[in-house]
């Protein structure tokens, strides 16, 4: 995909895009499913199972998605 970014397909259930953010002590994972939900893993350094995991709707991932790339400003 880009450089940091590895991606795996998961048979049935869709596509895991590891994201490399530049330190050994951050790592996230996204689950894309088939049914367009997304499930964001975030783990702490040198740990293999998640601190944490938010399941979001598709229309809850493109609200955050505009967010993180700035295309969404509010006053």
């Amino acid at each position: 995909m880009g450089k940091g970014i590895y991606v795996q397909e998961l048979p049935g259930i869709g596509k895991r895009y590891d994201v490399d953010l530049g330190s050994n002590t951050q790592r996230i994972s996204i689950v894309v499913r088939r049914d367009g939900a997304r499930d964001l893993y975030v783990f702490a350094a040198g740990a293999d199972d998640p601190v944490a995991v938010i399941e979001m709707s598709e229309e809850q991932a493109r609200k955050v998605g505009a967010l993180l790339t700035g295309t969404y400003f509010s006053d």
